[in-house]
């Protein structure tokens, strides 16, 4: 009879070990094709979510009807977060603009839920209106910096690889 009551505690001990007190927000939100047809598969086009203040990210994935839904990346000190949704990509090339593939991330009705400000949009083609060219990729990545190779000229009659395969980049090493 001890045997069967230390297992039922030990039982409830792990039970009620495995249950938090979850503070976290939830967020639901959905992502709108506007060049495909009704009964386009929206599955698969990955979310992230980005809090002010916070280290983490969250990504969600998007159901066939294009909703989403993820826990806000948030610390414990943060009542309401400041957090922005964008469409990352998805399993088919998307086209999107930078004000339709942002969106804030406002409170929902619901109390413990939260959801997009507006909608995230994003085109199956390339429309005319964002230019999609041959330069469009640099165009769009001006966020980041470009990375500088360095080739010395070595003579080809050492039948050596350019020396940027060595050395993809010079290291700025600080003197103290």
């Amino acid at each position: 009879m001890e045997k069967y009551q230390l297992l039922i505690a030990l039982f409830l001990t792990v039970a009620l070990a495995k249950v938090e007190l979850s503070t976290s927000h939830v967020l639901n939100g959905s992502v709108t094709c506007l060049d495909c047809n009704t009964h386009y598969d929206l599955s698969g086009i990955q979310v992230l979510v980005k809090c002010a203040n916070v280290k983490k990210l969250a990504a969600a994935y998007t159901e066939e009807d294009g909703s989403f839904e993820t826990e806000l990346p948030s610390d414990s000190s943060s009542a309401s977060p400041k957090c922005l949704a964008k469409i990352m990509g998805g399993p088919n090339q998307l086209y999107s603009s930078r004000k339709n593939s942002v969106s804030l991330i406002v409170k929902a009705n619901v109390s413990e839920y939260y959801t997009t400000h507006k909608s995230l949009n994003f085109y199956q083609s390339c429309p005319l209106a964002l230019k999609c060219g041959a330069g469009a990729a640099a165009a769009t990545n001006k966020d980041f910096g470009a990375s500088k190779t360095v080739d010395v000229p070595l003579p080809r009659e050492w039948g050596l690889a350019p020396t940027s395969y060595y050395f993809p980049f010079l290291p700025i090493i600080g003197i103290p």
